[in-house]
């Protein structure tokens, strides 16, 4: 089941786990394995990644983070078949997200000759990427009536959804307000007109999801594979600088659509 119509699907690049996220979740359909198992499960897989990172095992290591892709997505579409939705296991994915890629960066700093604040703004950066890419893509789905477990604004922990506790909700809503706050508000500073923009078309989407985690994990692992470790912290620097590209595009053709009417 798709997170938008048919005619606002876009070729989305970091989902390119989707496919063997789908036959993972109809696999499991029929057991008594949950959403949240699954999120469990790409959390040691991103575990087990930054262990082959820290021992030198560049292949297994690249494995492991498309792995990691294909069980994030496989937590929500498992969801969808079950017809089992949840806040927790919403926010869960996302803290996990953030922890591991936090990890990830971690472990590259200590293994090269990178200084520790490239490191830092290599990840903020990442962080950042990601957010705008989550931004337009809950946008496209809020208004065309989508997957709406995903806000635009988290301001107040949600209402617990049936077979959830509502206490689990409130601190996994903290946590992810506490981790992603500064970066959803930032991305909002940046292109605040984008919430009332009509101006989503496909191809542009398929462009901004080149900053999408799971873009971001295969870029790493491609670095990695490659030899080019000392490589990956540089590169998300100057990756940064595509947030304002597509900013700027999403501005520049919404003024010159608006113009039209």
């Amino acid at each position: 089941m798709s997170k938008l119509p048919k005619a606002n699907q876009f070729i989305d690049i970091s989902d390119y786990g989707r496919p063997a996220a789908k036959a993972i979740a109809h696999l499991l359909k029929k057991t008594a394995i949950t959403p949240i198992h699954v999120t469990i499960g790409f959390t040691v897989s991103g575990l087990l990644a930054i262990w082959c990172i820290m021992n030198g095992y560049a292949w297994a290591a690249a494995f492991f983070l498309i792995l990691k892709s294909i069980l994030d997505a496989a937590d929500g579409e498992l969801a969808r078949v079950k017809e089992t939705p949840s806040y927790t296991g919403r926010y869960l994915d996302s803290v996990a997200d953030i922890l591991l890629n936090a990890l990830i960066f971690y472990m590259l700093w200590r293994l090269t000759n990178v200084n520790f604040l490239y490191t830092l703004l290599a990840f903020l950066g990442m962080q950042l990427q990601g957010t705008i890419y989550n931004y337009y893509y809950v946008i496209l789905r809020n208004r065309f009536d989508g997957d709406t477990t995903s806000r635009i604004f988290e301001k107040h922990p949600p209402m617990a959804m049936e077979r959830e506790k509502q206490q689990n909700v409130n601190i996994l809503f903290f946590l992810y307000k506490g981790l992603y706050g500064v970066f959803d508000k930032a991305i909002y500073l940046l292109d605040r007109s984008a919430v009332k923009s009509t101006w989503f078309p496909n191809w542009f989407m398929t462009i901004v999801s080149l900053l999408g985690l799971g873009s971001q994990l295969l870029i790493i692992s491609i670095f990695l594979a490659l030899g080019l470790m000392e490589f990956i912290i540089p590169f998300f620097i100057y990756y940064t600088s595509m947030i304002f590209l597509v900013i700027s595009i999403r501005k520049f053709f919404s003024k010159a659509d608006v113009s039209k009417l």
